[in-house]
């Protein structure tokens, strides 16, 4: 680098003497001043070298030509290895054709700059195919920090406070309930991880619609929005669009470009399935025949959000989004801990039977005496967070940490796996599943700083992009969890000869930019007599 750079300034000069040495020898006074300007030079390119920020840019590992270190960026296996953390420690620099892309390894590097600097790192990258052409440009959480954006945000956190999300309990302990029968009556034990996928997608579109209870995954509605998830999330995974890497690509003429017509033709689709859904809920609303939703809210509320219906419409698609498959993935890999790590099963059934007691149902009522299930929610959260590398953000301006340069325009990604898992944060057992982490001496919850949230950890994200959702993925992962170990014992799956399944805790199923166990068998079984009688009777009550 230093020899390109001085090459490049001492260019003129070089070519000044090649012009004045044609035909004859310089005169003295030349040779003095060319000499002069030569060492000027010289001494310019060097102090600028030095004083170059460049040069601070946090480790990296080798690059290829042209493509660096993209193909690093893409193999999620090394990015979340221990030997990925050991070897760049808490914060490293990958070049990603060409643009600059910094990943903080550690809890505390990613929340000071992410969160303590959030004014700065709160735009994002510009996914060309997902944002652009499958939303038409709109979809809240790719869009950079402007006007735009703040007003689709404060529209979602307004209708999804802690107190607002208290509207849907009555949906969720019918969901759980719903979820938990399912487990004790499907004889197959291949299929219950669609269990909990057709729990998630019903109660989301409850939320978001007021749409009836799915009993199937076989709902137009519920497979368009399933294709419109698996297209954005195919789309936001760098390298699976050249476009992304090569953004002059998108003023290709659509004639010559397929994917470019595709891309548009299903935004357009996209936002007709989610209009239409809307306006139905706009319809009921005029009736005066709705319930309490997520899109109920924002048509009521529009005179101060002022929201288009096109940013109306793919907000509500979002949340389905950003709701459905997290907590689905988040629910498998609890039933995986729970059978990996037995004793927190027990543990949180004795604290059930102790509040509740085996004659109906654990409620959010409960939820204050429950500290023990509250802080398992915290913990899976944190031991396998969904999305292990978040979603990027990017530097508005030039910033610095810890005497390490981050360029403007830089990428900034938290990978969440190694910060959830930080030694130092977490203590050496981080990678156990142990909610007594989040317990103080008395057995009550610990809070996590006001800046973090609360949360005590960072699967949330950070600062004005933190997910707006968070009281309500908590609130659904503690009733189903709560009911579920009320009412079941859940064990390792067995073959025909009764013989222990392996079990693959270390690995996984990489679903585009979420993760899951690898395919695995359980076992459910009801903890007392009564309890399918009791069930029934709830399902009963709540009319399904």
């Amino acid at each position: 680098m230093f020899i390109s750079q001085l090459s490049h300034n001492l260019s003129p000069a070089i070519n000044f003497l090649r012009q004045t040495t044609v035909g004859g020898i310089l005169e003295d006074k030349n040779k003095t001043l060319l000499t002069g300007a030569i060492l000027a030079l010289i001494i310019y390119a060097i102090v600028s070298y030095v004083r170059s920020p460049w040069r601070k840019l946090p480790p990296s590992p080798r690059r290829l030509p042209i493509l660096g270190n993209t193909y690093q960026l893409l193999d999620k296996n090394w990015l979340l290895s221990k030997d990925c953390k050991e070897s760049f420690k808490d914060v490293m620099h990958l070049d990603a054709a060409g643009t600059p892309t910094i990943i903080f390894n550690s809890f505390n590097s990613a929340f000071d700059v992410l969160e303590r600097h959030g004014n700065n790192y709160s735009d994002r990258p510009q996914l060309i195919m997902a944002q652009k052409f499958l939303n038409k440009g709109v979809l809240m959480s790719l869009m950079n920090y402007n006007s735009h954006c703040r007003r689709m945000r404060r529209a979602s956190q307004a209708a999804l406070t802690k107190t607002a999300v208290r509207d849907y309990h009555s949906i969720q302990m019918k969901e759980a309930t719903i979820l938990t029968s399912a487990f004790l009556t499907n004889t197959s034990r291949h299929d219950w991880q669609k269990e909990f996928q057709r729990t998630a997608a019903s109660l989301i579109m409850s939320i978001l619609y007021d749409y009836p209870t799915l009993m199937s995954l076989h709902d137009d509605s519920m497979k368009g929005i399933e294709t419109y998830n698996n297209r954005v999330s195919h789309a936001v995974v760098l390298g699976n669009f050249f476009v992304e890497l090569f953004p002059w690509m998108m003023y290709i003429p659509e004639r010559f470009a397929k994917w470019k017509r595709e891309g548009l033709k299903h935004g357009d689709e996209h936002y007709e399935l989610f209009r239409g859904l809307l306006n139905r809920v706009k319809v009921d609303l005029a009736s005066g025949g709705t319930r309490p939703s997520f899109s109920a809210s924002l048509l009521q509320e529009n005179d101060r959000n002022n929201l288009t219906e096109l940013e109306m419409s793919f907000l509500a698609g979002l949340m389905y989004s950003g709701g459905a498959e997290t907590t689905v993935t988040t629910l498998i890999w609890w039933t995986l801990a729970m059978i990996v790590f037995p004793d927190v099963q027990r543990r949180a059934q004795a604290e059930l039977d102790a509040v509740v007691g085996r004659s109906r149902l654990p409620t959010f009522a409960d939820a204050p005496h429950l500290p023990y299930v509250r802080a398992i929610v915290k913990e899976i959260l944190r031991w396998r967070p969904t999305l292990p590398l978040g979603v990027p953000h990017v530097a508005s301006e030039d910033g610095w940490y810890e005497g390490m340069f981050i360029p403007k325009g830089t990428m900034c990604m938290a990978n969440m796996w190694h910060c959830n898992h930080d030694r130092e944060v977490f203590g050496d057992d981080a990678d156990n599943f142990r909610p007594e982490r989040f317990l103080d001496e008395k057995g009550e919850v610990i809070l996590g700083s006001t800046e973090a949230n609360q949360e005590g950890h960072i699967t949330f994200g950070f600062g004005r992009r933190a997910c707006p959702g968070k009281h309500l993925a908590n609130d659904a992962l503690f009733i189903d969890i709560a009911r579920i170990l009320w009412a079941i014992n859940i064990e390792r799956g067995r073959d025909e000869n009764g013989n222990e399944l392996p079990l693959d805790t270390e690995s996984f199923a990489d679903l585009g930019v979420f993760i899951r166990p690898k395919p695995f068998d359980c076992k459910f079984s009801p903890r007392f007599p009564e309890v399918l009688s009791i069930l029934a009777e709830e399902r009963e009550r709540c009319g399904v």
